[in-house]
């Protein structure tokens, strides 16, 4: 892969990004989570109520191997059962659990297999949708079509140790929080109101009971013709 220039939002500067350090239940794993957007690790670097630093790195890309789960060898339904095997989710009716074992079977790529991992970032607006998706009350088009539009952007995990050794610290900076906490919820509010609009519309689409009962594979050519 190609050497990258990325950022990380923190209350802290981090010079020295730790192998085996966070949550287990993020997004993709154990894993240190960055963007190649230096606004979107400073509004991720504040809260309400705290300043940040948006740290910049410089990874080497040579020799390691990337899992691009925006690219157009996989499709949103491989992000989603990446999702599914890291994030806890509320899972009550019959449906929902038979919708995420049916996901987890048959669209989960070895996503372990690999050094970094790049695709959708599911903080809470992202979640809503793809839980909405498993109860059956958004289709398969415009989930897709929110993930697109919602613009809560992309980011890049840093898995294996080999690539935290490829990983050099450049710089620091200061983020204040009134000026991007309110970009930041600016920003949500945005994702929430489109997925609002996409949910709220009368769609004939492919939803989750349509996948199972119809048997959609990975590889299923119906995917191709999914427009979002």
């Amino acid at each position: 892969m190609k050497d990258l220039v990325l950022y990380h939002g923190s209350q802290k500067v981090i010079m020295k990004p730790q192998y085996g350090y966070g949550k287990s239940y993020n997004d993709y794993g154990m894993a240190f989570y960055c963007t190649e957007i230096c606004e979107m690790a400073r509004e991720w670097a504040c809260t309400e109520t705290l300043d940040g630093f948006s740290n910049q790195y410089r990874l080497k890309g040579q020799g390691l191997n990337e899992l691009n789960l925006c690219g157009e060898d996989y499709h949103i339904l491989n992000w989603l059962a990446v999702l599914l095997a890291n994030r806890t989710f509320r899972v009550e009716s019959d449906l929902q659990i038979t919708a995420k074992k049916y996901i987890l079977d048959n669209f989960l790529p070895n996503y372990r297999d690999y050094d970094v991992i790049k695709g959708y970032r599911a903080d809470d607006s992202y979640f809503s949708f793809a839980n909405a998706f498993l109860n059956n009350s958004l289709s398969l088009e415009q989930l897709g079509k929110a993930m697109y539009l919602g613009q809560l952007g992309e980011q890049i995990a840093i898995v294996s140790k080999k690539a935290f050794l490829r990983l050099e610290f450049v710089d620091a900076e200061p983020v204040a929080k009134e000026v991007y906490y309110p970009k930041k919820v600016k920003r949500d509010q945005e994702a929430r109101r489109l997925y609002r609009d996409e949910r709220d519309k009368v769609y004939e689409g492919t939803y989750m009971i349509d996948l199972i009962r119809e048997k959609w594979r990975n590889e299923d050519e119906r995917l191709q013709h999914i427009v979002y």
